[in-house]
């Protein structure tokens, strides 16, 4: 059966598993990796821009602080991260317009089971890069509000960015179901945290707020933003916000490495302000976009 790919040229690409390159064809992992037994890894998504990867220090430094987190063993240096990035990149003539999806599992297992002992053969790192877009159209994208809720730090802590993802998984069914981009999550106490995908920003009477990074991730996207709105003469708050203020905000816009920023049109059928993406956040998304033109650490080739 042919199924055809989102964008042909990923058909061929090159995809780095655990020291080597091999075709789409053959980029496996072995049933016995902790990925495959119990989602046990962590993951970076990085995005490329004119010839540079932009924030990947900041994306390098989550990534070494989940695996630390994990208590993994043997974990790569950074430079070889960053080696094995440079080179899958190289490999597929990607210099923009690119997605790459770092992964570092646990790695094999010794046999079927959960017991990080088991693992004795080093971590798996897979660096995936596709031909790939910002996934959500510019004019804006459409939410609901899952009846899933985060994962609170007392269960298992978002700040570190693993791949165990089912929780974002049945919300977006649930957007998927409803017709619409996404969900936003609320947190065990009923406040917004962030969408299945993306951390969330409303603008009120000039104001930009988000939720604390306590159930969302701290991401890497949300931070630059907070930074780009001070420095743009911006109120930014981070506080605990309802829903209802979601629906009544004069703006919302979604953010991530993925999507970069994403006006929201409506939530669970309420029009955000005009229905059209808001003056602040077409500023700010004006001002990311600027910076992804000339930040961002350049490729050797």
């Amino acid at each position: 059966m042919h199924i055809s790919l989102p964008d042909s040229r990923n058909d061929s690409i090159l995809v780095y598993v655990k020291d080597q390159l091999v075709s789409r064809a053959k980029a496996k992992v072995s049933v016995f990796d902790s990925v495959v037994q119990g989602g046990d890894a962590v993951w970076e998504g990085l995005r490329i821009y004119n010839g540079r990867v932009f924030q990947l220090e900041a994306h390098l430094d989550r990534l070494m602080d989940s695996a630390r987190a994990m208590g993994f063993a043997e974990v790569p240096t950074r430079e070889s991260v960053r080696d094995a990035l440079f080179a899958t990149l190289k490999a597929n003539g990607m210099r923009d317009d690119t997605h790459v999806r770092l992964t570092l599992t646990r790695g094999e297992k010794t046999t079927s089971g959960m017991d990080p002992r088991l693992n004795k053969f080093g971590s798996t790192l897979i660096v995936l890069a596709e031909w790939k877009k910002p996934v959500y159209a510019k004019s804006g994208i459409r939410l609901i509000t899952s009846s899933v809720r985060r994962n609170t730090p007392q269960c298992l802590d978002s700040k570190i960015h693993h791949n165990n993802l089912i929780n974002n998984i049945l919300a977006k069914i649930q957007a998927n179901l409803a017709g619409v981009d996404d969900a936003i999550m609320l947190d065990i106490q009923g406040f917004v945290s962030e969408t299945n995908a993306t951390n969330i920003f409303i603008v009120k009477r000039g104001a930009l707020l988000t939720p604390h990074p306590d159930s969302c991730l701290p991401g890497i996207t949300r931070a630059k933003v907070l930074q780009l709105a001070r420095e743009a003469g911006f109120e930014t708050i981070e506080r605990n916000i309802s829903i209802t203020e979601v629906h009544s905000a004069d703006e919302v816009f979604t953010t991530g490495t993925m999507g970069e920023l994403s006006p929201v049109l409506d939530v669970d059928g309420r029009t955000i302000g005009t229905g059209e993406p808001g003056p602040v956040t077409v500023h700010l998304r004006d001002i990311y976009w600027d910076k992804t033109k000339t930040e961002g650490t350049p490729l050797p080739f």
